[in-house]
């Protein structure tokens, strides 16, 4: 096989970059997990992934994907047969329907186009209708990273208000969390889900619920079987320190400096980096004269830029040629997208250099590929940065 010089760009919406510190961190020895040592890890990182979620709730980590999250807002908090209100807004969202419906829920799915967030207004008309109440949960994907698209959150607590309706409101943050903006307290979200391989910059293997007193009221008399990713097995292990079971222990380490890296930028600089990010990526997708998906800018995410290829061209063929000749990941087309877009990811552990060589590759790999594009995008982007009054391109 022929060596690949230089590094690898890694421009998926996740997994993304894990900073060297973080990847020291997990490379430590490991340590007892019952040892007289141990509770100061589980406290110090139990603290700071509350100032991310922005909460003074209960907060758990497990030792899984996103998809465990999941599971665990839903088996802790739902009973069988009961109803959950989901949105379609793209592959992600699907997933969860798909989750739930296995789990023994019935699900009402409002039809999406996979283009935009979800819609506040049709949520609250639904809740309205909903007279019995027999909804007992409302599930949005903030931000699909599908799609490249992000639903508002405290829109979807205002319309449960204004309809008076007592559903628990439940929003999968996996590639948001650290990356855009979030507020579980002040937009009165019951569970939120996370994942740790993407904003907060580690490898696959932590997830998180966030956890409001009503939701954990709710599951006192929610029967859906539960073991593992019980709430309160989990929550009173961590009031001394400990988890029932064993934790992640390596990935814990590496999630404590993750932390302190967004402590040190503060979380108002890394959102505004994701945004000068993702701006300059649409100016330069527009210079070349193709399509973002997401189809409303209201709703455009700062974690991502979903690109939808000309009639009768293959994404994937594209993603695989530039993947050779210049060592960038892109993401892949998921679901019905398949082969009809690819992603940009632009989250975690990265500055305006790495941003610009993505680019770049792309540009040079749509050229190549003779699809007829205008060149010169990249000279947007830079614009684009240099405008924000922000531009970084920092040095090896």
């Amino acid at each position: 096989m022929n060596r690949s010089t230089g590094r690898h760009f890694l421009q998926i919406p996740g997994p993304t970059n894990v900073p060297l510190p973080v990847l020291a961190a997990i490379a430590q020895p490991t340590v007892d997990h019952r040892g007289p040592g141990f509770p100061s890890l589980t406290f110090e990182v139990l603290e700071g992934m509350a100032a991310v979620f922005k909460t003074s709730a209960a907060i758990v980590i497990y030792p899984a994907s996103g998809t465990g999250a999941w599971e665990a807002a839903l088996v802790n908090s739902l009973s069988p047969g009961d109803t959950v209100l989901m949105v379609e807004t793209g592959h992600f969202a699907s997933l969860w329907r798909k989750m739930a419906t296995r789990l023994g829920l019935k699900v009402e799915f409002l039809d999406g186009d996979w283009r935009r967030g979800a819609n506040a207004s049709e949520i609250e008309t639904r809740l309205v209708e909903d007279h019995a109440q027999k909804i007992k949960a409302v599930a949005i994907v903030h931000n699909e990273t599908s799609t490249g698209a992000v639903s508002n959150v405290a829109s979807v607590r205002r319309a449960l208000d204004a309809a008076k309706h007592p559903a628990l409101l439940m929003v999968d943050t996996i590639s948001s969390l650290g990356s855009i903006d979030y507020r579980h307290d002040e937009w009165g979200v019951d569970v939120t889900v996370g994942g740790s391989q993407k904003g907060l910059m580690l490898p696959p293997g932590l997830s998180f619920n966030a956890i409001s007193q009503k939701a954990r009221l709710a599951a006192r008399s929610a029967r859906l079987p539960r073991v593992f990713w019980d709430w309160e097995d989990m929550i009173a292990a961590n009031l001394t320190g400990y988890f029932p079971s064993t934790p992640a222990t390596n990935m814990l380490q590496g999630l404590k400096v993750a932390l302190n890296l967004l402590q040190e930028e503060t979380l108002p600089v890394v959102f505004a980096r994701h945004e000068r990010a993702a701006e300059a990526t649409r100016q330069c997708v527009r210079h070349w004269g193709l399509e973002i998906l997401c189809s409303d800018p209201a709703h455009y995410s700062s974690s991502l830029t979903a690109v939808l290829m000309p009639d009768g061209q293959s994404a994937d063929a594209l993603r695989s040629m530039i993947l050779q000749r210049s060592s960038v990941s892109l993401g892949n087309g998921l679901g019905k997208l398949a082969d009809r877009v690819f992603r940009i990811g632009h989250l975690g552990d990265f500055n305006d250099a790495s941003l610009l060589g993505s680019l770049a590759a792309i540009e040079a790999g749509l050229l190549t590929s003779e699809i007829a594009i205008k060149s010169g995008g990249v000279e947007k982007a830079i614009a684009s940065l240099v405008s924000s009054g922000h531009l970084q391109i920092a040095a090896e």
